[in-house]
């Protein structure tokens, strides 16, 4: 068998060995099998039979909604580092996902791995589109800060753009452009936050911003945007036309697989899996469609060891490009989310 720590030290993007992929997924199935009672009873129903060698199409998978209904885990409480939370539109309904420190740890390690493919390895200057007490409670983190907490390793001189009332810090913006406008920097938000401080309030200050040299990585709160006709093309051309920001790479990820994130291409515009991770999409009746169709999409990792979050079917709606060449080289399947199945329960996964 292949240790998971021998996988995590993989490059992210190599031709994946579908054969170790799979028979990995197999046995961590068999491992919350063995961990979880309630992962057991859900399998059970389904006739899981912890002999067999399932194909990954065949895999049983469970869905996302059941972190909001449930405590699923395959740890005992006294084991319990950190506590992810998503919350739900009513702000009361939302996924708890308990981590260990072997867990959390291989998050950490995984998307570093991925984004250090996109922006390269060297901590930049970070602007947070946030406020810092997002993060007060680091025992138990909402989604956004968890993001805000795994992406600000690839950061230095962390500057945080909003006050505690969430509106823009003026001055800690401008200084920050100043000491670091000639050179390349990261800036860091939710998607709705991104579009609401930047695109629509900071442009009205009087103060002229050239972000040439940044690069942007956005991710959640997309719903707002839909709801206002704001395509991601729109996004990106708004952010290029005012502040001539060109670097935008958007991410895809879901507490529930919090680490095996899906970051956007600039050049082919689709989001790439990782040797970590991988996607199907699947109709209606759960039956796998060809690529180039639209349909829902199940998420597989190799992460989730504290919990049973490593085969999820989610209420998003996505579809596999036929054509998976690009010129960035990036090996892995190309894939777009349209939106969310319609009258779905919202993730609500940003907070906002």
């Amino acid at each position: 068998m292949i240790e998971l720590k021998e996988l995590i030290n993989s490059d992210a993007f190599k031709e994946k060995k579908l054969d170790d992929f799979t028979f990995f997924i197999n046995n961590l199935t068999k491992y919350h099998y063995r961990r979880s009672k309630l992962y057991k009873k859900i399998l059970d129903f389904h006739n899981f039979d912890l002999k067999k060698k399932y194909s990954l199409i065949n895999l049983p998978f469970i869905p996302v909604r059941l972190f909001k209904n449930y405590e699923l885990k395959s740890i005992d409480k006294k084991s319990i580092f950190k506590t992810l939370k998503s919350s739900g539109t009513s702000g009361n309904n939302f996924s708890k996902i308990h981590l260990d420190t072997f867990n959390s740890q291989n998050q950490l390690k995984v998307l570093s791995k991925i984004t250090s493919k996109f922006i390269g390895n060297k901590r930049l200057p970070m602007l947070i589109f946030d406020n810092k007490n997002i993060l007060n409670n680091s025992k138990s983190l909402s989604a956004r800060g968890a993001a805000i907490l795994g992406f600000s390793v690839f950061g230095r001189n962390l500057t945080y753009a909003l006050n505690e009332d969430s509106s823009l810090d003026i001055k800690s913006i401008i200084d920050f452009y100043k000491k670091y406008k000639n050179q390349k920097f990261l800036i860091f938000g939710f998607t709705s936050i991104i579009w609401k401080k930047i695109c629509l309030e900071l442009k009205l200050i009087d103060y002229s911003f050239d972000f040439k040299n940044a690069i942007l990585l956005h991710g959640g709160g997309w719903k707002k945007l839909e709801k206002k006709k704001i395509s991601n093309m729109k996004f990106k051309n708004i952010l290029k036309k005012n502040f001539n920001l060109k670097k935008v790479h958007n991410y895809y990820g879901m507490v529930e697989q919090t680490g095996s994130i899906f970051l956007e291409c600039n050049k082919c515009g689709y989001f790439i899996t990782s040797f970590f991770s991988d996607i199907i999409i699947r109709d209606n009746n759960f039956q796998v469609i060809p690529d180039g169709e639209f349909g829902l999409v199940q998420l597989i990792s190799l992460l989730p060891t504290s919990y049973p979050g490593h085969n999820i079917i989610t209420e998003d709606i996505g579809m596999i490009a036929k054509n998976n060449k690009c010129s960035c080289s990036k090996l892995g399947k190309r894939f777009l989310i349209k939106g969310r199945v319609e009258k779905a329960e919202t993730r609500g996964c940003s907070n906002i």
